[in-house]
């Protein structure tokens, strides 16, 4: 971990690195992982010195990792749309079908 970084961070470095390695991810390459996503996350919030323009305007690591966690050939479950509907507050949304749901959220 960098210089600077405060529990918080260090607690994340090590779930993230934990959760890569029990993927199957060798000890370097989640080290590598977790660095880069907590490096990412401290330059969203302000905690980094510099910080590059995609750190800062890019969607959150834990955002796009959602959006990537599942990819199978029909796409996001019934559940996860439902969930980002909620988050996004649409009306309507207990009612509707995994389709509807779909199209709501622009996909």
């Amino acid at each position: 971990m960098p210089r600077g970084s405060n529990a918080k961070r260090e607690r994340q470095y090590e779930h993230i690195k934990e959760s890569a390695e029990q993927r199957g991810e060798s000890g370097g390459r989640a080290e590598e992982i977790a660095a880069r996503t907590v490096n990412k996350e401290r330059a969203r919030s302000g905690e980094s010195r510099a910080a590059s323009r995609t750190s800062t305007r890019d969607m959150s690591s834990s955002r796009r990792g959602g959006q990537r966690s599942h990819s199978g050939s029909q796409g996001p479950t019934k559940d996860q749309l439902y969930n980002e509907a909620r988050q996004r507050n649409i009306k309507g949304r207990s009612s509707m079908s995994k389709a509807e749901l779909s199209k709501a959220l622009g996909r």
